[in-house]
């Protein structure tokens, strides 16, 4: 194992002391491929985010092409109609990815997930998309979550 491998299993390993992987569903990852899925804190599933707190969103996964760049698209899903989520950070390369994304590597995103206080309390599915320099999913993962007060 070279040092950047072990760089990305230790930071990896780091986000998963104190998460549980989240069930998911790919919903079309076609540059990569999703290895594990974690939320924290997230106790039970689905995941109970309280409004007016953050989560980390730590996916780990392997690319299957070379990318300069990567760009995250969040939408929470209600009633089948997806909704823009904001998330601090949409540069993929800056959220625990080193840049440029080579092929058959392993990597380890990591964001935070803010519950703004004014989002009603409803459950939906969370779509989170990382996407390549060719527009195209390094991963795309649904997961269910329900805000709560």
């Amino acid at each position: 194992m070279d040092l950047r491998a072990g760089s990305v299993v230790l930071l990896c390993l780091m986000g998963l002391t104190c998460a549980d992987p989240v069930k998911y569903i790919d919903c079309g990852s076609s540059s990569g491929k999703v290895t594990i899925v974690d939320i924290n804190p997230c106790a039970t599933q689905p995941c109970q985010l309280r409004k007016g707190q953050s989560y980390s969103v730590n996916v780990t996964f392997n690319s299957a092409v070379v990318s300069k760049t990567s760009k995250a698209l969040v939408h929470g899903v209600i009633a089948g109609v997806p909704i823009p989520f904001p998330i601090p950070i949409q540069d993929g390369c800056k959220s625990g990815i080193k840049c440029p994304i080579q092929k058959q590597e392993g990597y380890c995103y990591v964001n935070a997930l803010p519950v703004k206080t004014e989002y009603p309390a409803i459950k939906l599915v969370v779509e989170w998309e990382l996407r390549d320099d060719s527009n195209q999913d390094l991963f795309c993962i649904k997961f269910p979550v329900q805000i709560v007060n």
